[in-house]
């Protein structure tokens, strides 16, 4: 009966550890969702601007070079996070709920580092997109119309970029700050509660959680 209820309660904890780690992985997964959305949105714009667009006999070769190249470019870095994207949102969570122990960790620190790698792209698409609409104006009339076209949207770039800076910097985690679900080992526990001046309560509740998880994998193996 002892034996039964200290395994129900090893076995409680260990769920409870995993469930820490799963709000981790639903926090990227529907990040890398939100991103594949919007990026499929924008590729199918660029796309159009590819196939639709008639540019007149008189434009430069060059001009429709650059206009088509920049728009071919938007194109496809926003494939690019929509591809990936939707690989993580599929993979990562198979890989926590299907895999051997530790998988779970492993799909969250690959999801942390993936999510950020789309994002990159979808951000490089929006600054592209701006450009080919530029090259566009260029391509359509002439100069008289198109650059005051091309100077608002350069302003609508720059207002981007502002408010990406602001509200970026706004909820911004600083070095040291950024808490995962991952349970450490007892001495980087306490060099971490050292460093971080926490809470001795705190500190105390996790170590015991570290050094009971520590027995249950040592008495497994």
């Amino acid at each position: 009966m002892l034996y039964a209820d200290k395994r129900a309660l090893e076995n409680n904890l260990m769920v409870s550890l995993i469930e820490i780690r799963q709000k981790e992985l639903d926090f990227y997964t529907r990040n890398c969702i939100s991103i594949g959305t919007q990026a499929a949105l924008l590729s199918g714009f660029a796309y159009a601007g590819i196939i639709q667009v008639a540019i007149p006999e008189s434009c430069p070769d060059l001009l429709k070079a650059a206009y088509l190249s920049m728009t071919v470019c938007t194109m496809t870095v926003h494939l690019i996070a929509l591809f990936n994207s939707t690989m993580c949102a599929m993979l990562g969570p198979g890989l926590a709920l299907r895999g051997p122990d530790g998988s779970m960790h492993k799909a969250v620190d690959g999801m942390m580092v993936e999510y950020r790698v789309c994002f990159l792209f979808f951000v490089s698409g929006v600054v592209f997109f701006h450009f080919s609409a530029m090259l566009f104006t260029w391509t359509q009339w002439a100069w008289l119309i198109a650059l005051p076209v091309t100077t608002v949207l350069f302003l609508f770039l720059y207002g981007i970029y502002s408010h990406f800076t602001r509200i970026y910097n706004k909820f911004q985690l600083r070095p040291g700050e950024m808490i995962d679900g991952r349970i450490v080992s007892p001495a980087e526990a306490a060099a971490v509660a050292g460093a971080q001046l926490v809470a001795p309560r705190r500190a105390a509740t996790e170590a015991g959680l570290v050094i009971h998880e520590s027995q249950l994998q040592a008495g497994r193996s």
